[in-house]
């Protein structure tokens, strides 16, 4: 039970990461690993903040067109508009790439401005950001 906030902390952690706040969630992942917690909860633990933390940007995604144009709005709309067009060329499978530092976060945001279904959405990024802790845990423990 004394390990659960260790999880807490690198699932709050995982979730900050993959938000539009500029964080990141592998070096303390790694670091847990290496200093021998087990595999699984902190798979677990990081998987499910990161994924609830796209969630959460699809979520702003939705509502975020109505602000558009504002001054006080952070996206120029040609910015805007690029992402739309990137996303709309490459389609659901651009969520492949949701795992990546920069561009990932933008990817989930723009999923759900552009109506991405949320089932699918949560499958793809699921997929990714899981798939990302697992590399990132077979080479951390391949080289320690």
């Amino acid at each position: 039970m004394t390990e659960l906030p260790v999880y807490l902390g690198l699932f709050l952690a995982a979730l900050a990461a993959a938000t539009i706040l500029p964080m990141q969630s592998e070096a303390l992942f790694a670091g847990l690993l290496l200093a021998d917690y087990p595999l699984l909860p902190l798979l677990v633990a990081a998987s499910a903040g990161n994924v609830l933390g796209s969630v959460l940007n699809w979520g702003l995604g939705r509502g975020i067109e109505r602000f558009s144009g504002r001054r006080w709005f952070p996206v120029s709309e040609a910015a805007l508009a690029r992402a739309q067009r990137w996303y709309r060329r490459y389609g659901k499978w651009s969520l492949l790439l949701s795992w990546m530092p920069v561009i990932g976060d933008p990817l989930t945001v723009v999923a759900g401005l552009l109506r991405e279904p949320f089932a699918t959405f949560l499958l793809i990024v699921a997929f990714a950001k899981i798939g990302r802790y697992a590399a990132l845990a077979a080479v951390t423990l391949h080289l320690a």
